[in-house]
């Protein structure tokens, strides 16, 4: 079992860090943090293998934590009824 801290970016919605609570954001690499923004602490969580995540495959968390010393959660895909919404409004007499 680990124990981990998450943390969610300042500049990215919905993107998250994953690492060890000992080792906080030490592992990060400078370049992903400077994408990454400030990291905003979001809760500390201890971790089996067995665990299910809502978004997040429990195994290859746990690999890139060990292999690398964090695991990055990107948001999710757009929908692509999400990226046409303001495409198919009427653009006269509406602001």
């Amino acid at each position: 079992m680990k124990l981990l801290s998450i943390y969610k970016s300042s500049k990215k919605d919905e993107m998250y860090l994953y690492v060890e609570k000992v080792d906080k954001l030490k592992k990060v690499p400078e370049a992903l943090m400077s994408v990454f923004g400030n990291a905003i602490h979001v809760m500390d969580m201890p971790l089996k293998a067995d665990r299910e995540l809502a978004r997040v495959d429990t195994a290859k968390l746990l690999a890139d934590i060990a292999e690398k010393g964090f695991y990055l959660q990107m948001p999710p895909p757009k929908d692509d009824y999400m990226l046409n919404l303001y495409q198919d409004r009427p653009t006269t007499g509406v602001k």
